[in-house]
């Protein structure tokens, strides 16, 4: 599945809600699915600066493609919700499609709605966060299919 159309799913999963109340409630679910992070990676280089509540994102290389492990403190359940949003997202794509992404999903559900400005802070730096681990490694791919031909 691409990332459009993981995005193109949330969309709809969003579309069965009339309410915002229902929605955060969804967000708040999808965060209690996200399976727990290793404490080995819950360390202040990987907490989400920006974040109003502490929200930590582990990315790493699985053979040609980023994975990305997160986390939040007990008490930010929204925070929580937002990045596995991302992370069923970006996670096991290729760097070069993380990199390039539009996030359209995030209008389309009315996030801007849902959350806080703080909130909405948090999401835009664990975007970054994520987008600028996939163009560093989108560069090393390219650097490494040049060199063996």
């Amino acid at each position: 599945m691409t990332i459009n159309e993981k995005q193109d799913e949330i969309i709809e999963e969003f579309d069965l809600f009339d309410d915002q109340l229902d929605k955060t409630q969804y967000i708040i679910d999808l965060g209690k699915k996200l399976p727990p992070m290793p404490a080995q990676y819950q360390t202040d280089d990987n907490l989400i600066r920006g974040c109003q509540s502490k929200v930590w994102l582990h990315s790493e290389m699985r053979g040609d493609k980023a994975h990305f492990d997160a986390d939040s403190e007990p008490t930010a359940q929204i925070s929580k919700g937002l990045v596995s949003l991302l992370i069923r997202i970006l996670s096991d794509e290729k760097p070069e499609a993380i990199a390039n992404a539009d996030l359209y999903f995030i209008d389309r559900i009315g996030l801007s709605n849902l959350v806080t400005s703080r909130r909405a802070g948090g999401l835009a730096s664990m975007i970054q966060q994520m987008k600028q681990f996939a163009a560093a490694h989108a560069g090393n791919n390219q650097k490494t299919q040049r060199s063996t031909l």
